[in-house]
């Protein structure tokens, strides 16, 4: 499970304060974000937990809509006039931009472009496909609005990785030129749940049964869980554009990125996938305290910078 253009971070760093997050997100996050905690309780609780996240100075940010959604604008001092579009992760049923602003606002500033988060719609009051209609939505509106399909790149963490990916395929499916990258946080790709990794130190963040339920709340009853149209990795990735994976190393769904970046490979797109041991689901969430997540953003950064963006 390894692509040509694999990258795995330096051995752990910053023991304690890795310590001290992983009991802080084992407690308050994977032991109340799951059943038996409603849906509407999940959502104030993440809210909560990411209010004191670190936002980096010298970006601004103003609310707007687009294609009819709501969604918010991350713009540097200095801006290549690109774009990146941001699909928050939360199981396809909590978060919005509001919970992804440090990861939104750190991109901004060290790429270079405007960043705009995407308020999409999320179950289960809005099962699939109406999340994946709402990017396709969105990237056609920023291109009436004048972007260029090089100027554009889709982005997003676990649920918003998925996003990121099925909405550039659907677009491709249209007829449309694709956006310029892709970068993927930890992507769900795989909802038949049949290689889930078991890692040694365990995952502080994840808990199965909240995968589950998210599953079956935003997945069609009707629909089987490998179909290409909501797991990716049983797709045609040939026609991917350029795409950067990052994955923490303790983390369910580590083998959700692994054997997408494999299959991308073999398909013959452009893939570089990205390994960080002894971290956890979308780990850079924690840009301004973990170093990790300070160069795993530079990454994405030199990575699209490489794009032209």
């Amino acid at each position: 499970m390894t692509a040509s253009a694999e990258f795995k971070a330096p051995t752990a760093e910053q023991r304690l304060l890795r310590s001290l997050l992983r009991g802080f997100l084992r407690l308050f996050f994977r032991g109340l974000v799951r059943p038996p905690m409603p849906v509407a309780g999940q959502r104030r609780i993440l809210r909560v937990l990411t209010a004191i996240n670190l936002t980096p100075r010298g970006v601004s940010r103003n609310s707007a809509t687009l294609a009819g959604r709501p969604c918010e604008w991350h713009r540097p001092l200095v801006s290549s006039g690109s774009v990146l579009l941001y699909l928050h992760g939360g199981a396809f049923m909590i978060g919005g931009p509001d919970t992804h602003r440090s990861i939104c606002a750190s991109l901004a500033k060290r790429a270079a472009l405007d960043v705009c988060a995407l308020d999409y719609r999320l179950a289960p009051e809005h099962p699939y496909p109406a999340a994946r209609d709402d990017v396709v939505a969105a990237y056609q509106a920023l291109l009436e609005a004048g972007y260029r399909p090089e100027q554009i790149a889709i982005g997003g963490d676990s649920a918003g990785g998925n996003l990121s990916l099925v909405g550039c395929l659907q677009i491709v499916e249209l007829g449309l030129l694709p956006p310029a990258a892709l970068v993927c946080f930890s992507p769900v790709t795989d909802f038949t749940g049949e290689q889930m990794h078991e890692p040694p130190a365990g995952d502080p963040l994840l808990h199965p049964s909240w995968i589950e339920q998210a599953a079956q709340l935003y997945c069609p009853a009707d629909l089987p869980r490998n179909d290409p149209r909501l797991s990716p990795l049983f797709a045609d990735l040939s026609c991917l554009p350029p795409t950067l994976i990052q994955v923490g190393e303790d983390e369910l769904l580590l083998n959700d990125s692994l054997r997408l970046a494999a299959r991308a490979e073999a398909a013959g797109a452009d893939v570089r996938l990205e390994r960080y041991p002894g971290l956890w689901h979308v780990f850079q969430a924690h840009v301004g305290m973990l170093r990790a997540a300070d160069r795993a953003l530079e990454r994405v950064a030199s990575f699209l910078r490489e794009r032209g963006m």
